[in-house]
C-alpha cells in the first residue's frame, strides 16, 4: 500500500464548436484571407483546412467570426458535409425550418442518424447556440449510426465511471454519460482544464474547425482502436478497467474474474466489519504525467507516489463497521488483501471531483451499522519476481472469489 497522488494528463484541449452559415462554399483561396483570423490565429490552420474542403464557411463579408457561438443549423449543416454515411432519406419534420437557409442540410443531417425530429419537439430552432452536451449526443449518434459497434459502445457506457467533475458533483445526466463517454473516450472532446465537461456550455467556430478535423478521421475508424473508450466500456460492463490498462494482467481461464466479488461482502479479518467493492481502477503509468489510464487524473496529483515494481489500483468500496469502536486502523489493519481496499486518496482530486475518501484519522467518518461509500487505493506487482506468475486474489464470504494473473 501508498501513499501519494498525481494529476494525469486528461485536461487536454475541449473543442467543440461549429461553422458558418452561408450557402455556396468559400474557394480554398479565400480560406486564408479572412480578415478576422490572423496567420497566428490559434485555429488558423484548421479553420483554413475546414473552409477549403467547403465544411466551413464564411459569413459573405470577408469574415469568418471565429469567437461566435455554434448554433444547430451550423453544425448540423457541416456534420452533413463532413459525414460520409449513407442518408437513409426523409424530410425533416420541423415546421421552424422552411424556407431556411439550413432546411436541406438538416434533414440530410437527420438522414445521417445525427438527430431526430423526435429530440425536438417544440421546433429545431435553428438559430440556437448548441451546447456541447447536443454535440457529444450528435456526433456519437452519427458515428453509431455508421457503424454498429459504435452502437455498442454507447450501450456498454450506460453505468460506466464518467471522468468529469459533474459525474460526482452532479450536473450531467444519466441518459448523457453513454454520449460523453465516446467523446471523450475518442477524443474528440475533452474536458476543461478544472476537468468539467460544460454540458450546457457553448462552443465556437473556431473550436468547431479543430474538432471537425477529428471527427473526419474518427468516423473511419473501429472504436477498439481508441484506448480511452475500450477503458470506459470495460469499466461499465465489468467495473474495472485492468484488461485494458494492464494486458500483462489477465483473467484466470476458470471464470473467477473480479466482476465475481463486486458488491459481495467481504468481512474484515479482525471481525469488525465487512466491506464491498464496487469498482477497480487500475493505472499502469510511472508518473504524474503519464498514467496510463484516461482516469489517471480523477485519481492522481503531484502527491501520488508512483512505484517502478508496483501497478497502483483504485478500490471504490462500501464499508459496514460492527463494532462501536470501529475507526481508520479497524479498517487498513483488517484488509486481508491489496485488492480489499488501502489508504487515502491523497492530493486534490477527491475535492476536485468530488468523491469521498478516507480521513487522515477517521474520527467522526466510521458509524457502527452505517454503511460508508468512499476510494482508497494501494498497488500490485508489476514484475514477476518468483516463479512463473502472481496471483492477486480477493474473496468473499459467500465463497466466491475473484483472481488476475500476471505471468512471465
Amino acid at each position: 500500500m501508498f501513499k501519494a497522488m498525481l494529476m494525469t494528463i486528461f485536461a487536454g484541449v475541449m473543442i467543440l464548436g461549429t461553422a458558418g452559415a452561408i450557402e455556396q462554399p468559400v474557394p480554398a483561396a479565400a480560406a486564408a484571407a479572412f480578415k478576422d483570423v490572423s496567420v497566428s490565429h490559434w485555429a488558423y490552420q484548421a479553420i483554413n483546412d475546414a473552409v477549403s474542403k467547403g465544411y466551413l464557411k464564411g459569413d459573405g463579408s470577408g469574415k469568418f467570426r471565429p469567437n461566435d457561438p455554434v448554433t444547430r443549423a451550423e453544425f448540423a449543416a457541416i456534420l452533413a458535409r463532413v459525414s460520409t454515411n449513407e442518408n437513409a432519406g426523409g424530410a425533416a419534420a420541423f415546421s421552424d425550418l422552411a424556407g431556411n437557409w439550413s432546411e436541406k442540410e438538416v434533414s440530410e443531417a437527420v438522414g445521417k442518424g445525427f438527430f431526430s425530429p423526435a429530440d425536438y419537439t417544440n421546433g429545431f430552432k435553428p438559430g440556437t447556440p448548441l451546447t456541447r452536451v447536443e454535440m457529444a449526443k450528435w456526433m456519437a449518434s452519427g458515428l453509431a449510426a455508421r457503424d454498429g459497434e459504435y452502437k455498442q459502445a454507447l450501450e456498454d457506457t450506460k453505468d460506466t465511471i464518467v471522468p468529469v467533475t459533474e459525474y460526482y458533483k452532479g450536473g450531467l445526466n444519466k441518459a448523457d454519460y453513454p454520449y460523453v463517454s465516446v467523446m471523450l473516450g475518442t477524443g474528440l472532446m475533452s474536458g476543461y482544464p478544472d476537468d468539467s465537461f460544460g454540458g450546457g456550455k457553448t462552443t465556437t467556430r473556431a473550436e468547431v474547425a479543430v474538432i471537425i478535423q477529428r471527427y473526419e478521421t474518427t468516423q473511419t475508424k473501429a472504436p477498439s482502436a481508441f484506448k480511452g473508450l475500450n477503458e470506459l466500456r470495460e469499466v461499465g460492463t465489468t467495473g474495472t478497467n485492468h484488461r485494458t490498462v494492464i494486458p500483462a494482467y489477465r483473467d484466470p481461464d476458470n471464470g473467477h474474474t473480479l466482476q465475481t466479488i463486486l458488491g459481495k461482502n467481504i468481512s474484515l479479518r479482525n471481525g469488525t466489519g465487512k466491506v464491498k467493492i464496487n469498482h477497480f481502477i487500475f493505472l499502469s503509468g510511472f508518473d504524474s504525467n503519464q498514467t496510463g489510464s484516461i482516469y489517471g487524473r480523477m485519481f492522481t496529483d503531484r502527491e501520488t507516489h508512483f512505484v517502478k515494481e508496483s501497478y497502483l489500483v483504485f478500490v471504490d468500496s462500501s464499508v459496514i463497521p460492527e463494532s462501536e469502536t470501529f475507526e481508520l486502523s479497524s479498517y487498513t489493519n483488517g484488509l486481508t488483501s491489496d485488492l480489499q481496499g488501502g489508504i487515502r486518496v491523497f492530493g486534490q482530486s477527491p475535492v476536485r471531483f468530488g468523491y469521498s475518501t478516507l480521513p487522515n484519522d477517521g474520527r467522526n467518518f466510521f458509524v457502527k451499522g452505517k454503511e460508508i461509500k468512499f476510494w482508497s487505493y494501494s498497488a500490485i506487482p508489476r514484475t514477476v519476481t518468483h516463479g512463473n506468475s502472481v496471483l492477486n486474489s480477493i474473496f468473499a464470504d459467500d465463497g466466491s472469489y475473484g483472481v488476475i494473473i500476471l505471468q512471465k
